[in-house]
């Protein structure tokens, strides 16, 4: 199974949305919460090419954006090869 890594800040209805979504594919992300972290702060910054926005999801270390971006990859029949790999 697929490494998932997830940023997430606390009460964020997003990041629910996208933990659900991946705990409905058996996925236990390794979640990094950045409420009160301002270096895994700027560190999702970068690695997510400036977008600023929880949650910011990477599977096997690419970046495949948010939550919005993740229902679109399940929507389009795309999720569950990427997490198989």
């Amino acid at each position: 199974m697929a490494q998932v890594e997830i940023y997430t800040k606390a009460f964020c209805p997003y990041c629910s949305r996208a933990m659900n979504l991946l705990a409905s594919k058996g996925v236990e992300p390794a979640e990094t919460d950045i409420t009160m972290d301002s270096a895994k702060r700027q560190e999702m910054i970068q690695r997510a090419n400036g977008r600023t926005t929880v949650p910011q999801i990477f599977i096997d270390g690419t970046h495949v954006g948010g939550s919005d971006d993740l229902a679109a990859l399940e929507r389009a029949g795309k999720l569950d090869a990427m997490l198989a790999a």
